[in-house]
């Protein structure tokens, strides 16, 4: 068995292969690798697996079986024997605003499931997960919390912009996006777009290969994953079909290698000053409200004490920088153009915001990595500087109140005011609610209230992307509001309210809301509140009942079944009674 020596301390190289393959009694696994491409020699080195999202389910993901071989090569030419594998992805962007939807989250914890149980029979020593849509990425970093064995990430990178050539059309020359179809869909139930610019809209949006293109959960999530250290330098902020994306790759590939010679591994670098900084980078660009929900089941998976409370605490004090969309006005691609996010890191870092001595997938600490980065070019408009932000505080606000005793997560930009006052609609599901917004029902000063939509009571926790987009698309994103026991899309945006706990299914107050009711959200307060009195709502639990599950086999049920609340992730193996 090969060993090398690191710091003082024995690191064996093939910690878990060697049990495999190595000895007499073990030639019939020998015999199996052997047609998948394994020589002699190859069973002396480290396996390392590919642990690839590819399929043609989603265009975010449909290149990823080329950059999969390139990590292959990037192992095999630093001494590693590399084995590609795959495992399942969804798309949100189709899925979204139907039953497929319910889908979603929970595919975060069949990715996490089946990395683990690949990469535990197969005796890998270490692996790459290359992933592009977003519940990819949680999973991949559930998997490697759990395991704890080498591994680095690599992002699929970033769509470019849609772009619609049609003089006839009021959206000529502009840039489009998956959130752009979502919102002509408003659009064209207004009646400010008819059926042909809503064809022309739908067939521009997506040029090709990559996750959706503004600062939505992809890109949000994949820039976390870099602030923790488990991506290679600027791994968040290359365009999926480009060169630098393909280097990536053969550099992680490699890296694995060297985290195994180096003895380094993934709860050596998730550590809780590295969530911090995750936290820290996702305010700052103003991501998605869902990199709460996946940060939380990444350090439940480390054994990393992190609570929705932590994101109050530094978001106190971290500014938004980044004028991205949906609030903003430009492209993941824009920013990838400037220098992607690591400019914007090495500004946090100097102001003392980001924690420099975390260690990384390199082998090195933050704050080496960032030693040499040069700052974005004058001029750009992205990146705003540390003392002219766009909000001095964070936009995901951390809500309690009698609406949400355990707490609840805000996307409050300052656009759309700090304070909304209004009168409940309530609604049981995502498609009641949608429908009522597109035929005018929904009004000025409404608060719409979309329940039993929790990770339990869905199940599944869906996004409401398709109702918040149709409140914009139908202009009313300053004036009406929306809350849920469900989550949002990071395309979502305008005043909204999500993950509010306890949820409904499990007789959380927003189970006990009534049509007409007053709500107040106050993102100053961090408050929200539902304006009936402790009698009252008494008086209603007495005769509330939860609905039936809606489903009792597969996998919706088995997640319904061992899912925690919003507050703690969403995680399905916390505290599980064996």
């Amino acid at each position: 068995m090969k060993k090398n020596i690191s710091d003082g301390k024995q690191i064996t190289r093939r910690p878990f292969s060697s049990i495999l393959v190595d000895g007499p009694e073990r030639a019939a696994a020998r015999a199996m690798l052997y047609p998948v491409g394994f020589k002699d020699e190859d069973f002396s080195k480290p396996i390392i697996g590919i642990a690839s999202t590819w399929s043609n389910v989603t265009p975010c993901n449909m290149h990823i079986d080329k950059l999969a071989l390139e990590a292959e090569k990037g192992t095999n030419e630093n001494g590693g024997k590399a084995i590609v594998f795959n495992t399942i992805t969804i798309s949100d962007g189709i899925s979204m605003g139907s039953e497929g939807m319910k889908y979603s989250l929970v595919s975060r914890e069949v990715i996490a499931d089946s990395i683990e149980t690949v990469v535990g029979c197969a005796g890998m020593d270490g692996y790459v997960a290359i992933g592009g849509c977003d519940k990819n990425m949680p999973g991949a970093l559930i998997a490697m919390a759990r395991m704890n064995r080498a591994a680095v990430f690599v992002y699929g990178g970033t769509i470019l912009p849609g772009c619609l050539t049609n003089p006839a059309s009021a959206n000529n020359g502009k840039e489009l996006d998956i959130v752009s179809v979502f919102e002509a869909v408003g659009q064209h139930a207004a009646g400010k777009l008819d059926d042909t610019g809503l064809h022309d809209v739908e067939t521009c949006a997506i040029p090709g290969p990559g996750s959706c293109g503004g600062m939505y959960t992809a890109n949000t999530m994949a820039s976390a994953v870099e602030a923790l250290g488990m991506s290679l330098p600027n791994s968040s902020a290359q365009n999926a079909v480009s060169p630098a994306k393909m280097d990536d790759c053969r550099r992680a590939g490699a890296a694995v290698v060297e985290m195994l010679r180096k003895g380094i591994r993934p709860r050596d670098i998730l550590t809780k000053k590295a969530f911090e900084n995750a936290i820290t980078v996702v305010v700052a660009l103003g991501g998605s409200t869902n990199a709460v929900l996946h940060l939380l089941a990444i350090a439940s998976a480390a054994n990393v004490k992190l609570t929705i409370d932590d994101f109050t605490r530094i978001g106190k004090r971290v500014p938004v920088l980044a004028d991205l969309k949906p609030s903003g006005k430009y492209s993941m691609s824009a920013l990838v153009a400037i220098g992607g996010i690591r400019p914007l890191m090495k500004t946090l870092l100097d102001a003392g915001l980001l924690h420099g001595d975390c260690l990384t997938v390199t082998g090195q600490t933050m704050a080496e990595t960032l030693r040499d980065v040069q700052p974005y070019p004058n001029g750009q408009q992205i990146i705003r500087p540390l003392d002219n932000p766009i909000k001095k505080d964070s936009h995901l606000v951390i809500f309690y109140g009698n609406l949400a005793s355990q707490g609840a997560v805000g996307k409050i930009s300052g656009k759309e005011g700090l304070r909304f006052e209004g009168k409940a609609r309530v609604f049981n599901s995502e498609e009641s609610a949608l429908e009522k917004i597109l035929d005018g029902t929904i009004k000025k000063g409404d608060v719409v209230v979309i329940r039993y939509e929790g990770p339990r009571g869905g199940p599944g926790m869906r996004e409401m992307l398709s109702p918040t987009s149709a409140i914009m698309g139908r202009g009313l994103g300053k004036d009406v509001a929306l809350i849920t026991d469900g989550r949002f899309s990071g395309g979502s945006h305008g005043f909204v309210v999500g993950h509010i706990t306890p949820e409904a299914y499990v007789g959380g107050t927003i189970a006990l809301v009534k049509n007409g009711d007053p709500i107040t959200i106050d993102a100053e307060k961090r408050t929200i509140t539902l304006g009936v009195s402790t009698k009252e709502l008494a008086a209603r639990r007495k005769t509330w009942k939860s609905i039936k599950p809606r489903y009792t086999r597969g996998v919706l049920a088995k997640y319904a079944a061992h899912v925690t609340s919003a507050s703690e992730g969403a995680v399905t193996d916390k505290d599980l009674k064996l």
